[in-house]
């Protein structure tokens, strides 16, 4: 499967803020509607936490939008 890469410059960052980054949304309204309805699937399962921490290797999915998690690490 593949997956759009979405580079973090940070340890983690909570999903509803991930979503509006990556441009499933433009709002933190849109986005915690869409987690709450459970559309948002993280790691295959369904995920109802708006401020659910996604670290590196995380994978996001909503309908068939698939994203994963990449931490940009300082060199």
């Amino acid at each position: 499967m593949m997956y759009n890469k979405i580079h973090i410059n940070s340890s983690y960052i909570k999903l509803d803020s991930f979503l509006k980054l990556a441009g499933v949304t433009v709002t933190g309204g849109q986005a915690k509607g869409i987690i709450k309805e459970g559309k948002v699937y993280v790691n295959g399962e369904v995920c109802l936490k708006r401020g659910k921490k996604l670290f590196d290797g995380d994978r996001v999915t909503f309908e068939d939008k698939e994203f994963e998690v990449i931490e940009e690490k300082e060199a």
